[in-house]
């Protein structure tokens, strides 16, 4: 019969409905059998209407103990999440109805208000992220609990559950977060340094959140990379320095014939006329050195953005034969290009990339042997090869060679090519024009790129250049 009835009205096993039925007939059964004790009532009357009233409590009792069953099922799916059809109760009782009213009424208002809450935080969290600087909550423990979007990419995806003493390896920083954790003081800022994962000079604003904040949070810290800046001033002193530096000789031709025309060569015609032509050619590497140097720092400015446009090599270096194609017919030179097939595009600057190509060759123009070729070859490369001061991109690269046929350059001064002003004594004994910044130029924008410059230089073949720069960035 209970088997029955748990499969008929879905009723739970257990519902204790069957003793509800029993305990509340006692009282009745008590009182018959007193009745046919005393010879009132017959037994078979008494058994009868005992059995009359145990269907009564049940007709009675059924309706509440299934509705009850079924408002039970219907705050447990909201209290788990499940679904549950609401329309197929069938609910006849007041209280039930109530009862029912009164839950949905709560669910859609705890509902409303965790949707508000949800919203607010992604809200919250996105305007974390939204910010250039990394920012943490702590615990009083000095434990991570949150980071933005800027920390987790510097210190670590996995950086919320790490101690702040395990992502920053400072000292200082760590007295001065202790010293807010404690609350000795409700805000600490102070200039630090670390060493990985480069090194970095960084500022940190740590702040106790106020006594009313809820949460496990006690403190936010709030870092700023320095490291950018101090580049940036350090460029700029060595731009004003090394300008002043190459100018200073120039200059002082320049104002010296500048004299002489004034006193001693006043009325030579000769004189003058050789003068002013040395003065034109001081005034033009003045201002073709003020042009490179204003180039390099630009460049180096940029150097931790990465390019994103494309970049079609073959072209380029069609466009530089053709823009140097006067200087080499001066010197009876003859650009040859030698290109592998299908050479891909290239995440980078292009015109960064034209600079540096048409650097190497006025390069190679300029130290080249006269009534010689000059070859411009791209191909192909499955790697880059490493360099011992920088990390350079993975894949697969693009590599363009300028071999040019000239003297041997020894091995000493292969590796000083790239310093800035650096010139080799034997193309200043031939007076060849140069300010000595070309191949720096190229070096700092090959870095950007994260590629990397080859030098060789032989007796029988001449010095190649060999720019390497990865097909994605």
């Amino acid at each position: 019969m209970l088997k029955f009835g748990h499969n008929l009205f879905n009723f739970e096993k257990n519902n204790r409905f069957a003793q509800r039925i029993i305990f509340l007939s006692i009282p009745t059964a008590l009182v018959f059998i007193l009745l046919v004790a005393l010879q009132i009532m017959s037994p078979i009357m008494a058994i009868v209407s005992y059995a009359s009233i145990i269907i009564f409590n049940v007709i009675l009792l059924f309706p509440v103990t299934f509705e009850m069953q079924q408002v039970k099922k219907y705050i447990e799916s909201l209290a788990s999440g499940k679904d549950f059809d609401e329309i197929s109760m069938k609910l006849s009782e007041k209280d039930s109805k109530a009862i029912v009213n009164a839950v949905n009424t709560m669910h859609s208002f705890w509902a409303h208000k965790t949707d508000i809450l949800e919203a607010q935080t992604i809200s919250d969290t996105a305007v974390l992220d939204s910010l250039p600087d990394p920012i943490m909550m702590i615990d009083r423990t000095g434990n991570i609990l949150g980071a933005n979007l800027s920390a987790r990419t510097v210190f670590g995806k996995n950086i919320t559950d790490k101690n702040i003493d395990r992502i920053f390896n400072s000292n200082n920083f760590i007295d001065a977060v202790s010293k807010v954790l404690k609350k000795e003081s409700t805000s600490e800022n102070l200039i630090f340094y670390v060493k990985k994962p480069v090194q970095q000079k960084l500022y940190a604003h740590i702040k106790q959140l106020p006594w009313m904040s809820k949460g496990r949070a006690v403190a936010v810290i709030s870092i700023y990379d320095l490291t950018k800046a101090m580049k940036i001033e350090k460029m700029q002193s060595d731009f004003v320095a090394n300008a002043s530096h190459e100018l200073r000789t120039p200059l002082a031709i320049i104002s010296g014939f500048i004299e002489t025309l004034q006193t001693t060569a006043k009325d030579d015609e000769q004189a003058r006329e050789n003068f002013l032509k040395i003065m034109k050619e001081q005034a033009e590497y003045m201002s073709s050195l003020i042009e490179n140097l204003l180039s390099l720092s630009k460049i180096e400015m940029n150097l931790d953005q990465k390019p994103d446009g494309k970049a079609n090599v073959s072209k380029l270096m069609q466009e530089v034969q053709e823009a140097l194609s006067l200087k080499a017919a001066e010197r009876e030179i003859n650009i040859k290009i030698r290109e592998e097939s299908h050479i891909p595009e290239i995440v980078a600057d292009a015109g960064q990339v034209k600079q540096v190509i048409q650097n190497l060759t006025d390069n190679a123009l300029k130290y080249g042997l006269a009534q010689s070729d000059v070859t411009l070859s791209v191909y192909k490369a499955d790697s880059i090869p490493p360099s011992k001061s920088y990390k350079v991109a993975d894949g697969k690269a693009v590599a363009i060679s300028i071999n040019n046929k000239g003297p041997k350059i020894s091995p000493e001064n292969l590796a000083r090519l790239t310093e800035r002003f650096f010139r080799l004594q034997e193309h200043k004994d031939l007076n060849i024009k140069g300010t000595g910044l070309g191949l720096s130029i190229a070096k700092q924008i090959i870095l950007r790129h994260r590629g990397n410059l080859t030098v060789t230089s032989t007796s029988y073949n001449g010095t190649t250049f060999t720019i390497y720069l990865p097909v994605h960035q």
